[in-house]
C-alpha cells in the first residue's frame, strides 16, 4: 500500500532523521510513481556514560555504515527545536550536525525541517502529539501498527514530509 504523491513520477529513496545524542531515529521510504512505500526504521544508540566526544564519534561511524548499507538519494533531518533546556538542544544540535556530515560526505543533499512543518505536513496539526504522529504515520505507509521506538516513527513522518514537499519543489526547480 502506498501514498500518492501529487504528480511525483520521480524514483528515489528518502532518509528521514530524527536526531538525537543518546538515540537517533531514522526511517527510509520509497518514492516511487507518486506513491510512498516504507522501506526501514529503526534508532542508532550511544553510550549515555561515555564521554560526549566519543559518542558523536560512535555516531558518526553508525551513521556512515547505515547510509552506505541503505544507498539513500535523499535526506530530511528534523532541525534543532529549543524549548526549556539548552543543555539537550545542545547534545541534539552536535548529533544532527554529525548526522549532516555524514550525508554531506556521501554527497546526499540534506534538507532541515521545523518539527511543527513535519507534525502540520503529516498530521495536518502543527502541534500534533508524538503518539498522533505516529498513528497517522503507520496509516499513511499502511504498517499493522505503530512504528517503534518514537524516535523511528519521528524519523518516517520526516522523510513522509519531505516526500510531499518534493513535487513543489520539483515544479520550482522546473520553473527556473
Amino acid at each position: 500500500m502506498g501514498v500518492r504523491v501529487g504528480t511525483l513520477t520521480k524514483h528515489m529513496f528518502v532518509l528521514g532523521i530524527d536526531p538525537g545524542l543518546t538515540t537517533t531515529g531514522y526511517g527510509v521510504i520509497e518514492v516511487a510513481a507518486g506513491s510512498i512505500h516504507p522501506m526501514a526504521a529503526g534508532v542508532i544508540r550511544t553510550d549515555p556514560a561515555a564521554p560526549v566526544a566519543t559518542r558523536l564519534r560512535d555516531l558518526h561511524a553508525d551513521f556512515v555504515e547505515l547510509v552506505r548499507s541503505i544507498g539513500v538519494d535523499e535526506a530530511a533531518i528534523e532541525e534543532v527545536f529549543v524549548n526549556r533546556n539548552l543543555h539537550t538542544a545542545t547534545a541534539v544540535g552536535r548529533a544532527g550536525g554529525v548526522v549532516m556530515l555524514a550525508l554531506a560526505q556521501a554527497g546526499i543533499p540534506v534538507t532541515e525541517y521545523t518539527p511543527s512543518a513535519v507534525k502540520l505536513t503529516v498530521t495536518g496539526s502543527g502541534s500534533a502529539g508524538k503518539e498522533q504522529v505516529a498513528r497517522v504515520v503507520a496509516m499513511r505507509l499502511g504498517l499493522a501498527t505503530k512504528p517503534e521506538p518514537d524516535d523511528a516513527a519521528d524519523a518516517l513522518a520526516v522523510a513522509l514530509c519531505h516526500a510531499q514537499a518534493m513535487p513543489l519543489r520539483l515544479a520550482v526547480e522546473r520553473a527556473r
